[in-house]
């Protein structure tokens, strides 16, 4: 749990301003709540004794010392009381509230003030992890993606981080203001009465047993509830990712039924959770009054059994008033341990995505490129995912200006060779040089510079088509954009549009058809002006027509260009300078279009499939 402790509190101490300022406001509200029940005694004194029994306390004399600070402080106010009792009772009475309600303000001024400051801090926490959460994800290769769920990620960057919120402020209350409060308190009431002090510390021991068997059994739950609301997140992403679909099988009675019972587990947990976190403050609040009615009774008898007993009744008040204080901090300390512990959980799954090796890093010091000018070459390229073996020694040499085909049945293992070349995956085995540098040892930003990719799925963001088309840029070059456009066949149907360029496209460009969204496509790849440019199945998903306008996009933009294409229609590469047949993981036949279908193999088969 220490290390739990210490990673929250290393989140904190990064804005030290604000952590000091949420410490110092909480213990003068801590100092200022006790002294503001300590004033009554004076109150309690003028109510339950004869002002001529009390007598003139002795001006007291002020000696430099921090301690003795308190004491002339204490001794002064005595004197102060004791001289206004035997003058005017009433006056006393009245300079005892003033000096309640200048407590009472300045408690709550200070307990503002660690709220202030503290409301600023607990949410710079929460924006830090969840940066650093989005960056890492970022970073991860795609093969996280391809095993984990979404929801999954986006229930860590959510619900997960909110518990972290939670722990901040529990942390620091639990370091610095209820053990601050614990100590004041009890040593007040050891100053008080020695006696009924002993019977209080009962408390403490029996506390402490209830937190730790409470909370085992708490953090199990909460990681579990934590997993089910992963669940629901993937849940209700697919239900409204996949409406078309759901709508179309007439399966909404099915997905909502199975949404129902993913809620309810989730509802079932979450409520678990709640009971046991708030069990434990609930059984020290019984327990704390168990022990002061114990006080009562043993204080009362004191009193009792010798009424000359310098254990006064207003003294006696004063101690079930301090020691019913004392009872809050000992219950907030369980309250904030049960919130850590609940925290953890959260705590482990936020460092599992944190703590994930990102496969794909760069050297401490990799070579620069800026322009690739003679080939790309594989030599011997292997590739295993979880011992499977995905591609088998891959050799072949791209020349620059070439169009390179690769063909073959789905699960071949073409799309993954392209995700070689920007390094979205590290080859298992062998090395891909460009120019011959092996890519491994180049800057990544300067090697993904030189690659455009254009998809089967045009993956397209919330924002304006111009915006779309210069992705990744905060001012887009109008200019540029409009000459991109035009080369992807895309600037007739953006000019129709309203707004024309600055037309806002929604989530995943979803006010597009699916050949507009593909051109969009285009003009970015054109737009960022790549040496080499990677089509994977561009036109596969779409209908003739939109297909006929994006084969024309594309063979513009192929011009000159270095590009390496997957293809669904063979129709489309019979002008590829070099095509390439992969059947499980392996280069079974290589060539041109013509030379392939004079050998009469695999790729003539495939041809002969899509021209009957």
């Amino acid at each position: 749990m220490m290390k739990s402790y210490l990673e929250i509190l290393h989140y904190t101490l990064k804005y030290k301003f604000l952590t000091i300022m949420v410490v110092l406001s909480n213990l003068l509200f801590v100092i200022f709540n006790l002294l503001s029940l300590v004033l009554f005694i004076p109150v309690l004194q003028l109510i339950f004794r004869d002002p001529s029994s009390i007598g003139i306390t002795p001006k007291p004399h002020f000696e430099w010392g921090f301690s003795d600070l308190f004491i002339y402080a204490k001794e002064y106010y005595n004197f102060t009381m004791s001289s206004m009792v035997k003058n005017n009772p009433l006056d006393a009475l009245l300079f005892v509230c003033i000096s309640v309600m200048i407590a009472f303000f300045l408690k709550n001024l200070f307990r503002y003030g660690a709220v202030w400051f503290q409301s600023e801090l607990r949410m710079v926490v929460v924006r830090d992890v969840r940066d650093a959460l989005f960056h890492k994800a970022m970073k991860l290769p795609l093969s996280y993606y391809s095993n984990e769920r979404k929801g999954d990620l986006m229930a860590r960057m959510n619900s997960d981080v909110n518990e972290i919120e939670i722990a901040v402020v529990c942390l620091l209350e639990l370091l610095f203001r209820e053990p601050f409060a614990v100590i004041i308190n009890v040593a007040t009431l050891i100053y008080l009465s020695p006696q009924l002090s002993l019977i209080s510390f009962f408390l403490l021991p029996i506390s402490a047993l209830v937190i730790s068997l409470i909370g085992k059994s708490l953090k199990r739950t909460a990681k579990k509830s934590q997993e089910q609301t992963s669940r629901l997140y993937s849940s209700m992403d697919e239900g409204i990712d996949g409406i078309r679909i759901i709508k179309a099988f007439n399966a909404v009675t099915f997905i909502v039924n199975r949404f129902r019972q993913t809620n309810l587990q989730h509802q079932r947990l979450i409520t678990r959770t709640f009971r046991k976190k708030d069990l434990s403050p609930l059984l020290n609040e019984t327990i704390g009054a168990f022990v002061m009615l114990s006080l009562v009774w043993f204080g009362g008898k004191l009193i009792l059994d010798d009424p000359s007993n310098a254990f006064s009744g207003e003294v006696f008040l004063t101690f079930v008033i301090v020691f019913s204080q004392l009872l809050r901090p000992i219950q907030n300390i369980s309250k904030n341990i049960s919130n850590m512990i609940k925290s953890r959980a959260s705590q482990d799954r936020i460092n599992e995505v944190l703590n994930l090796d990102e496969v794909v890093t760069e050297i401490k010091s990799p070579d620069s490129i800026d322009r690739f000018s003679d080939e790309i070459k594989f030599k011997d390229v292997s590739f295993k995912y979880n011992d499977t073996t995905i591609l088998d020694q891959i050799d072949f040499t791209i020349k620059k200006g070439q169009n390179v085909a690769l063909v073959g049945e789905s699960g071949s293992g073409k799309t993954t060779l392209i995700n070689l070349i920007p390094r979205f995956y590290n080859a298992s085995s062998g090395a891909i040089e460009i120019d011959g540098t092996d890519i491994a040892s180049l800057y990544l930003g300067e090697l993904r510079s030189l690659i455009s990719l254009v998809s089967q799925d045009a993956i397209l963001f919330n924002t304006s088509i111009a915006a779309n088309i210069a992705f990744g840029e905060e001012e887009p070059n109008m200019k540029k954009v409009l000459e991109a456009a035009k080369t992807a066949n895309a600037h007739d149907f953006i000019s129709k549009f309203e707004q024309d360029y600055s037309t806002v496209i929604g989530e995943r460009g979803n006010k597009l058809s699916g050949g507009q969204k593909q051109r969009i496509s285009i003009a970015r790849a054109i737009y960022k002006n790549p040496e080499i440019l990677i089509l994977d199945e561009a036109t596969s998903a779409l209908d003739l027509e939109s297909e006929k306008l994006v084969q024309q996009a594309l063979d513009k933009v192929m011009e000159k260009r270095t590009c390496i294409i997957i293809a669904h229609r063979l129709s489309t590469i019979k002008n590829a300078d070099m095509i390439l047949v992969l059947a499980n993981g392996k280069i079974v036949e290589r060539g041109s279009h013509t030379e392939l279908i004079e050998q009469k193999g695999v790729y003539k088969k495939l041809f002969e499939l899509q021209t009957v």
